[in-house]
C-alpha cells in the first residue's frame, strides 16, 4: 500500500525508483499500483516523472 500523503508518497516513490527500479513502469508493475494514480497525487505538488532522471521532480 502506498502512502496517502503526497509529500511522503514523493519521498517513498523516489527512494524506490533510486534504489530498486529502472523506471516508473517497472515500479508500478511490481507493486501493482496505477501509474496515473501516483502521477495525479504528485501533481498536487507540481511534480512530474522525469524518465531521464528516473524520479519525480518539481516543475
Amino acid at each position: 500500500m502506498l502512502p496517502q500523503d503526497p509529500m511522503i508518497l514523493l519521498s517513498y516513490v523516489n527512494t524506490k525508483l533510486r534504489d530498486f527500479y529502472p523506471s516508473l513502469d517497472s515500479l508500478c508493475d511490481d507493486l501493482q499500483v496505477d501509474q496515473d494514480e501516483i502521477s495525479q497525487k504528485l501533481s498536487i505538488l507540481d511534480c512530474q516523472y522525469d524518465p531521464h532522471r528516473n524520479q519525480f521532480v518539481r516543475m
